[in-house]
């Protein structure tokens, strides 16, 4: 498995340096289970878009903002967050390095009941 904390570090300098102010690795891949490190440099944001079926976000390092219809939530090195069904944003306030955890390709989930 790898090192989150050499993850972060290695993602943190490669984004404060990149044009776009970005760095992104697939950790995950297993089926519809994605989990992907992704380091936005301080004021970058991923523009809004489409969430996938099932989404949570884990900040590793800094602090973002989700903007989403529901209203803007903050979430700092530490949190964890279930990520809106619906369109949203992602903006760094500082440098911050996040793990995010998607589940694709699934069209409708079965539900169980006990």
């Amino acid at each position: 498995m790898p090192d989150l904390d050499q993850l972060t570090e290695t993602h943190l300098a490669t984004a404060r340096t990149a044009e776009n102010g970005r760095s992104a690795e697939i950790l995950v891949h297993d089926g519809p289970l994605r989990q992907t490190v992704l380091a936005l440099a301080e004021g970058v944001e991923l523009g809004e878009h489409n969430s996938p079926p099932a989404a949570s976000i884990l900040v590793l390092h800094g602090r973002l903002r989700v903007t989403a219809l529901a209203g803007d939530e903050e979430v700092s090195a530490g949190e964890l967050r279930v990520l809106t069904h619906h369109r949203h944003a992602v903006l760094a306030l500082t440098d911050a390095v996040f793990l995010l955890t998607t589940v694709t390709g699934v069209d409708n989930p079965v539900t169980t009941t006990p």
